[in-house]
C-alpha cells in the first residue's frame, strides 16, 4: 500500500533531512566509525571532517571556526551560553530575557531563579514587539547576561538584536541570542549582529536532530556546561558525534546558498496562504506583527475553534501544523508566548501556527485551503473539541481517502 503524501506546514518544529546531508553523513555511520580522539589512523582521519564542518557552519554565520562549539542541540547551546555567562561573573547574578522565549531559555531561567539568581522577564506589546526603552531600563550593574531570541518560533516576529547588542556593548553586558529559526531565512552575520554568543540547531535547516552549535565570540569568558575530556578545545566534553557534525556542516552549506529571491518567494507564498485564510474563513486574525518577521511563519487565531481539535482533523487529512502550545492528553495549556502578547487563554487555544519551507509548493497551499475552511466551519458548528472529534472524524477520513 502506497503511503499518502504528507502536507507539511510545521517547519519551525523540524525539517526533513536533505538528501545531500544524508549522503554526507552516511560514510561516518559505516566505514568511518572511529573515535576522533584515538591515536590511530581510523580515529585521526575523522579530525579533518569535523574541522571542515566547523568551517562550514562558521561561514554560515560569518564567524571564525575557532568560535564554534558543537553541542547536542539548540537547548544545550542556550543553557551553556546563559550558565557560562553567570559562572564566569560570580558577583553578577542578574539575567534579562523576555516573556516569549523558547522553553529552552524560559525554563533555564526558571531553574536559575530556584538557585537564587534574579531574572527579569521583559514584556512584549500586543504585536509581539519589544520596547527598547523598557529593555534598557531593565539593565542593572549586576546584569551578567541578556538572552533574547532573534526570531520567535511561534509568531515569526523579529526582535532588534543588533540594537540590543549595541546597548549591551555600551554597558559591558554579554548578549546571547537564540537564532535557531533564522538560518536560510534571513541574512546571518554575527559581526553585523554584534552578539557575544549565539545558538543554532541543525534540524531546523535540513540537518539531523541531535546536533547544535554555540558561537562564542573571541575574548568572551567561557565555562563549559558539560565537563569531561578535551574535546571541542575543552569547551564541551564528550566524544564528538562525527556523522551528525559532518551533516550539520553540509546543511549549513545548503542554508548559506539560499538566495534573497528564494526568501522573497517563500514570504510571498506565506502571504498568499494568509490572504486566503482571511478571505475565506471569517473571524480569523494574525498573531504578531506583519513585519518584521520570518518569511515562512504565520500564527492564526480561529475564533471559536479549539486548536487541539483542528490539528487532529488536519492530521486525518495528512496535513501537519502546530498549535505552538504544550499539548497533553486531555488538556491544552495556552501558549505562554501568546498570553504574554495579551491574548486571552481562549484566543491562545484557538491558534494554529503554519510554518512553511522552501519545499512547500503552491499545490501544498491549495490542498490545505481546499479543506481548511470546511473543517473550521464544521468544528465551529460541532462545539466542544471532544464532540467535534467524534462527529467529524469519519467525514474527514472519507475526505482523506
Amino acid at each position: 500500500m502506497t503511503e499518502s503524501k504528507t502536507y507539511y506546514f510545521d517547519s519551525n518544529a523540524t525539517t526533513s533531512v536533505a538528501p545531500a546531508v544524508l549522503q554526507a553523513m552516511l560514510p561516518y555511520l559505516t566505514e568511518k566509525w572511529g573515535n576522533p580522539s584515538s591515536p590511530y589512523r581510523l580515529g585521526k582521519k575523522l579530525v579533518e571532517p569535523i574541522e571542515r564542518a566547523r568551517e562550514s557552519v562558521a561561514a554560515l554565520i560569518g564567524a571564525d571556526s575557532a568560535e564554534i562549539v558543537f553541542t547536542s542541540c539548540g537547548t544545550e547551546s542556550i543553557n551553556t551560553a546563559i550558565t557560562s555567562c553567570l559562572y564566569t561573573q560570580p558577583t553578577n547574578r542578574h539575567v534579562v530575557t523576555t516573556a516569549v522565549e523558547h522553553s529552552a531559555t524560559k525554563n533555564c531561567c526558571a531553574a536559575l531563579e530556584q538557585r537564587g539568581y534574579d531574572v527579569t522577564y521583559l514584556p512584549v506589546n500586543r504585536d509581539g514587539s519589544l520596547d527598547l526603552k523598557g529593555f534598557e531600563q531593565s539593565l542593572r550593574p549586576d546584569t551578567a547576561v541578556v538572552s533574547i531570541m532573534w526570531a520567535n518560533n511561534e509568531t515569526g516576529v523579529l526582535f532588534p538584536v543588533a540594537k540590543i547588542a549595541a546597548i549591551c556593548r555600551q554597558r559591558g553586558i554579554l548578549l546571547h541570542t537564540d537564532a535557531v529559526q533564522v538560518p536560510g531565512k534571513l541574512k546571518l552575520d554575527v559581526n553585523e549582529l554584534g552578539v557575544d554568543l549565539l545558538s543554532l540547531s541543525a534540524h531546523k535547516l535540513h540537518g539531523p536532530k541531535g546536533v547544535g552549535l554555540l558561537y562564542v565570540r573571541k575574548g568572551t569568558p567561557f565555562q563549559p556546561l558539560i565537563v569531561g575530556g578535551h574535546q571541542e578545545e575543552g569547551h564541551r566534553g564528550g566524544t564528538e558525534n562525527v556523522p551528525y557534525i559532518v551533516a550539520f556542516g553540509r546543511a549549513a552549506e545548503l542554508a548559506g546558498a539560499v538566495t534573497v529571491d528564494a526568501q522573497r518567494k517563500l514570504a510571498a507564498l506565506r502571504d498568499k496562504l494568509e490572504a486566503e485564510i482571511f478571505a475565506r474563513i471569517p473571524s480569523t486574525a494574525r498573531n504578531g506583527a506583519k513585519e518584521p518577521r520570518l518569511p515562512n511563519t504565520t500564527s492564526i487565531a480561529f475564533a471559536g475553534v479549539e486548536a487541539e481539535a483542528l490539528l487532529m482533523m488536519l492530521d486525518q487529512l495528512n496535513i501537519c501544523a502546530s498549535s505552538g502550545s504544550a499539548c497533553t492528553t486531555g488538556s491544552v495549556a495556552p501558549s505562554h508566548v501568546l498570553t504574554a502578547m495579551g491574548l486571552s487563554p481562549a484566543e491562545a487555544r484557538s491558534t494554529i501556527r503554519f510554518s512553511l519551507d522552501y519545499e512547500t509548493s503552491d499545490e501544498d497551499v491549495a490542498y490545505l485551503m481546499s479543506h481548511l475552511p470546511r473543517v473550521v466551519a464544521e468544528l465551529r458548528t460541532a462545539g466542544s473539541p471532544r464532540t467535534a472529534v467524534r462527529v467529524l472524524q469519519p467525514k474527514l477520513v472519507a475526505h482523506a481517502v
